[in-house]
């Protein structure tokens, strides 16, 4: 019975290492990543030519296959379309797609703690 219960672990042991390896086995090539990741360094060089410090330090840049996803704040939609317009000029782009989001203006509210403070008339 005891040989039995090892061999059934160690078959059931197998199955599932090779399920994880089959799972975990990227979608590219070596090669293909190598030139995503190229890709994802002339975009990057590009936009830290052509935006914002605070802003270009807040965006994410992914590649997959040659598509160029971006992501995170930005001010304004002309903004976002300048990031993406930078990043479809990017030799070996295929796509771009476009998740940047759009923060809302800063609106000029005073807090209650700074507005001065109502006096009780004296009596």
């Amino acid at each position: 019975m005891e040989k039995r219960t090892r061999l059934l672990f160690s078959v059931a042991l197998v199955a599932v290492l090779a399920t994880t390896l089959i799972a975990c086995r990227p979608n590219e090539s070596l090669e293909g990543q190598a030139k995503d990741a190229r890709i994802k360094t002339a975009v990057k060089s590009k936009l830290a030519s052509q935006v914002d410090a605070t802003t270009l330090t807040s965006i994410a840049v992914n590649v997959t296959n040659g598509v160029v996803t971006l992501a995170g704040p930005v001010h304004s939609s002309e903004e976002s379309s300048r990031i993406e317009s930078v990043a479809r000029g990017v030799e070996g782009v295929t796509d771009v797609k476009n998740a940047l989001q759009i923060l809302a203006p800063q609106t000029g509210v005073t807090p209650a703690a700074v507005t001065p403070a109502m006096t009780p008339p004296a009596k």
